[in-house]
């Protein structure tokens, strides 16, 4: 029978599991395998160096796939911030009825899409942001906990906590983010009273993930214990993946007299992150991750809900 929830019904997918807009990951390739599957696959509009490379990437999108699919916009603070507002321009233009959003200051971009129809998911790491997100109009708040990957907040507020407290604060309905890898989680996410998740790491080791085989191989390899944050001394923590350099960007993080980001930036740069997924060497850079414990089954777990059985195929 078909697995329906207020995203499912919304979004127009099969199965209640959205792709994360992963930096250097989330291109057509992916985003139109994990929509083929059921899912909503994403990609990711900062990947792109410009609006109209965008542009390109959504009609090669289009030409993989007929099911929704979404682009990412996610704010990040920079002292020459890119053309956010051309960006989304775009996703209006092409048609495209679903953008997930992110990062600071969201409500001009989007107001801009919501005047335009656009579905919004919006990811938040606290109940205060998610409220003042519901404010905005957004159509379904993407709740982070301390789990996820990348950037977790400053709050370190697990799901099990925060998504009940969604369910009892908030009135648009939620997806639950971070730690997500299998069918048992989607069906625990869905008890907590998430309508689905959002799940990234896990299509890090898909076939059609843009990434190096020796990088996915890692992920598989991984334990619960295999990953570091950092960034907390300067309210930016994020969830990596634990090798050589991380640990050393821990040490400097750590013993830094100063305190200067300067000292820590040649260790977390975005570019020694993306040479990871091309050349393979897992220690060249950092790149965002959670342990979820994979396994080699093509199946992502079986689960209950509602006195149904479910499957999910990866």
């Amino acid at each position: 029978m078909p697995f329906q929830t207020t995203l499912t019904e919304a979004l127009g997918i099969a199965i209640p599991v959205v792709q994360g807009g992963m930096q250097w990951v989330g291109y057509a390739e992916l985003a139109s395998a994990v929509s083929n599957a059921g899912g909503l696959g994403i990609i990711t509009a900062l990947t792109q160096p410009s609006p109209a490379d965008l542009r390109k990437e959504i009609q090669r999108c289009k030409m993989m796939t007929s099911k929704p699919f979404a682009v990412n916009i996610t704010l990040l603070p920079a002292i020459v911030p890119p053309d956010y507002d051309a960006y989304a321009q775009v996703v209006i233009d092409e048609g495209v009825r679903i953008v997930e959003t992110a990062g600071n200051s969201p409500g001009p971009i989007i107001k801009k899409l919501k005047d335009a129809n656009i579905i919004i998911l919006h990811k938040c790491t606290t109940i205060r942001h998610a409220l003042s997100a519901q404010k905005l109009r957004v159509d379904f708040l993407s709740i982070d906990g301390f789990e996820c990957a990348g950037h977790i907040g400053e709050h370190d507020i697990t799901n099990f906590v925060l998504l009940r407290r969604a369910a009892q604060s908030l009135t648009t309905p939620f997806i639950a983010s971070g730690g997500f890898g299998d069918g048992e989680g989607l069906a625990g996410a869905l008890a907590l009273g998430a309508c689905g998740i959002n799940m990234g790491t896990r299509f890090m080791c898909t076939a059609e993930a843009p990434i190096h085989e020796n990088v996915k191989q890692a992920i598989v390899a991984a334990t619960e214990g295999d990953t570091e944050l950092l960034l907390r001394r300067w309210r930016n923590t994020s969830r990596l993946f634990k090798n050589k350099v991380a640990i050393e960007a821990k040490k400097v993080e750590k013993e830094s007299v100063t305190g200067k980001f300067e000292e820590i930036a040649p260790y977390v740069s975005g570019k020694r992150g993306r040479n990871v997924f091309i050349t393979g060497d897992i220690d060249e850079g950092v790149f965002s991750f959670f342990s979820p414990l994979l396994s080699n089954s093509a199946v992502l777990g079986s689960y209950s809900h509602n006195g149904c059985s479910y499957r999910v195929n990866g």
